[in-house]
């Protein structure tokens, strides 16, 4: 690469593949680092835009964001597609998914580099020893025959820069009270505290987490304010792993904006701890939360380590009524602990404490992800259950000791994705109806289950706010 070839025009490519949904942050906030660094880049979101040839023959650098499984999933043909456009670009994984999958990327799949955990100030310093010509291993950065642990260091953060990026109005919004608000999506801190089995940030982050400074939150606000949101996401792992931060972030966020809404994401524990955190939130404009409640049996929460119980999901809910928010439950619905009644109580709980439409139907189908390096791969429970590492899924197989269970959760998927699919998108309690009948009769082995009379639906009833786009891993 000729010096300095990485500062003209079009040289640097970002792209998103999936994030959830959302005006891809990640690349807004390298975008800022790149520029506080003398660096212009391009940015490239192919879940809402064509992919774009001319750009990537182009580039000279290509970063691909890859936060979750599905986005990475998506970026290993565009990998393919640019590799055969520009052989000679620099591509680079970035983010959890990449950290957890790195050698067999590096190896397999001709990427040139992958960073994780804090990954702004890598990429900087890897586009800068690119851009002198520079070889020499660069922290963070992983490279083929070079392994490097993901970035943990405190950032100096720089503001966001989203206009590369599209429009706002073209991605997920809030739909409440018969009425759609553009959405923005911002993060207040990264990383977690805690060390949940199933969950891919613990293997990266191992316990820590970083706050965002509160001026460049606000700030980034500002920015989406401005563009026409009028709610937002916080996209932080979990919102309350810092109480007294969010607290005084969304107490300034009122004072300055006082009609915009938000939800955020958060465990069970922190509901209970934090509860007299609630009324303060629902002051300052949260209208609902997604909450890992994962599952209703107290076997299953003990083999993911979630540090919460059954009797727990029951507490955080009243907390969430008592402050009038609403708490949308996200599932891990098949584990190989999972029994068929496990399954179907957590049906019922769903019924009985009137979340039928507070679960995105495709929570129902979630099945438990063992990624590399996953934890739970050192835990004795799982490993009668565990086959190998299939590295074209990036997971480790394994199967349910109970053939019904893997059978039902075939028949639940294709369920879900055709009410999903279809050209009306169906009412969630007739989806929800549909895979407790698929349960029973997994349970029971009476096809006449399936043949239930349709439930009688109010299409007039009253819906908790959600995001138009029901998000998954």
């Amino acid at each position: 690469m000729p010096l300095d070839a990485l500062r003209a025009p079009g040289a640097i490519l970002l792209v998103s593949t999936y994030e959830l949904g959302h005006q891809p942050h990640v690349l807004a906030s390298a975008l800022g680092f790149l520029r506080r660094a003398g660096f212009e880049g391009d940015a490239l979101d192919v879940s809402i835009e064509p992919f774009d040839e001319g750009q990537a023959e182009r580039a000279r650098f290509v970063g691909i964001s890859v936060p979750m499984h599905t986005a990475l999933r998506l970026a290993l043909p565009l990998v393919a597609r640019i590799r055969a456009l520009n052989p000679a670009c620099h591509i680079c994984l970035f983010g959890l998914y990449g950290s957890l999958n790195a050698d067999h990327l590096l190896r397999a799949h001709g990427v040139d580099s992958v960073i994780g955990g804090e990954i702004e100030a890598p990429l900087v310093a890897l586009i800068e020893a690119l851009n002198a010509g520079d070889d020499r291993p660069v922290p963070g950065v992983a490279r083929l025959g070079a392994p490097a642990a993901p970035h943990l260091a405190r950032l100096d953060f720089a503001a966001p820069r989203r206009d590369r990026l599209p429009a706002l109005d073209r991605y997920a919004r809030l739909l409440h009270q018969g009425e759609e608000r553009v959405t923005g999506y911002v993060e207040a801190s990264r990383g977690c505290k805690h060390l949940c089995l199933h969950c891919p940030i613990p293997p990266v982050y191992g316990g820590r987490f970083f706050t965002i400074p509160r001026e460049i939150v606000l700030d980034d606000v500002r920015r989406l304010v401005a563009a026409g949101a009028r709610h937002l996401t916080f996209g932080d792992p979990d919102f309350l792993n810092g109480p007294t931060h969010a607290r005084k972030l969304v107490q300034a966020l009122h004072q300055e904006h006082p009609a915009l809404t938000y939800d955020f994401t958060a465990k069970v524990e922190h509901v209970i701890e934090h509860a007299a955190l609630f009324p303060e939130l629902a002051r300052t404009g949260c209208l609902f939360f997604v909450c890992a409640i994962e599952s209703s049996s107290d076997t299953v929460l003990a083999n993911l380590e979630k540090g919460h119980t059954r009797a727990d999901i029951f507490r955080a809910l009243g907390i969430a009524r008592a402050a009038g928010i609403a708490l949308r439950p996200s599932l891990v619905a098949f584990t190989p602990w999972t029994t068929l009644d496990d399954y179907l109580d957590l049906l019922d709980v769903i019924r009985d404490e009137g979340l039928i439409d507070h679960v995105d139907p495709v929570q129902h189908t979630i099945r438990l992800l063992v990624p590399p390096g996953s934890y739970l791969l050192d835990r004795q429970a799982i490993r009668p259950h565990l086959g190998a590492l299939v590295e074209a899924e990036l997971a480790y197989r394994w199967t349910h000791p109970d053939p019904r269970m893997d059978a039902l959760h075939r028949a639940v998927s294709e369920r879900v994705e055709r009410a999903i699919q279809a050209e009306a998108e169906e009412d969630a309690a007739v989806t929800f109806e549909a895979v407790r009948a698929l349960a029973i009769q997994a349970r029971d082995g009476s096809a006449s289950a399936t043949e239930m009379p349709a439930p009688r639906v109010d299409p007039h009833r009253r819906k908790p706010p959600r995001l138009s786009e029901a998000w998954f891993c």
